[in-house]
Formats: structure tokens, sequence, C-alpha cells
């Protein structure tokens, strides 16, 4: 029987543009957020940005 191969380790190419525009997404509703103060509709999208990337994160593996 002959050993496994280790599995390649960091950030997947194939996800790193849906990374990217989650990431950015988040980075501009926060900005807003401190730029018109809190707002209910503002912070529901920031939190759902942050779920789906906790989402992306658990069904990768973590190699996003």
């Amino acid at each position: 029987m002959q050993p496994q191969k280790a599995q390649p380790t960091g950030p997947n190419p194939v996800h790193g543009p849906a990374v990217e525009h989650l990431s950015s997404a988040h980075d501009l509703l926060q900005a807003l957020r401190h730029r018109i103060g809190e707002h209910p509709e503002l912070a529901e999208a920031i939190v759902k940005l942050e779920t789906a990337l906790s989402i992306l994160t658990v069904k990768t593996g973590g190699m996003l």
C-alpha cells in the first residue's frame, strides 16, 4: 500500500475571486456603516456577508 500524498495547503485559486468580492463588499459596507451610523438593513447585509464567508470557509475546509 502506497502512502497517501499530502493535500496541498493554502487558498484554492478557484475560490479567490469569490473571496475577494465578499471581502471587498464587507469592507465597503463597514465603511458605509461608519459614515452613516447604524442602520438595521445595513447591519443585516453585513451579517449576511459574514455568514456567507463562514459557510464558504466550512464547505472548503478553510481553503479559501
